[in-house]
């Protein structure tokens, strides 16, 4: 598969996140849809790094951070795919969940007051 097929742009303009973190939330944004299929081959990090002009760095760290978060998953000499959608980010957000719950514990906090930070948070991170 090409980039063009991934259909991954990049914003150079000042402001903009960073080149991996535009790539990496452009091919978790496609996973998570549906747009990039579970088991759906991606490019090798050289091939990518050369079709969008970035350094082949730049591009592995955006499918580490892809990998970490069971977006996608590395097959050995086989390549890089995207992973079965739900099971690596529901497993992820619990465990992030039981951290904060005991970190929250460990501060203090009533349930009311862990839920209403939790609660800030999301709106912030997602609006309304």
């Amino acid at each position: 598969m090409t980039p063009t097929n991934l259909k991954i742009t990049l914003d150079g303009g000042a402001g903009s996140p960073a080149p991996y973190e535009q790539l990496r939330a452009q091919i978790a944004d496609r996973a998570r849809s549906g747009k990039l299929p579970a088991g759906f081959k991606l490019p090798t990090v050289r091939g990518l790094a050369e079709e969008l002009g970035l350094a082949a760095n730049t591009v592995a760290k955006a499918y580490r951070a892809l990998e970490s978060d069971g977006v996608i998953e590395t097959r050995g000499r086989n390549g890089t795919f995207v992973a079965a959608a739900g099971e690596g980010a529901a497993r992820e957000a619990a465990g992030a969940a039981q951290a904060y719950a005991e970190r929250a514990h460990r501060l203090g906090l009533t349930r009311e007051q862990a839920l209403e930070a939790a609660t800030e948070a999301l709106r912030a991170r997602y609006g309304k």
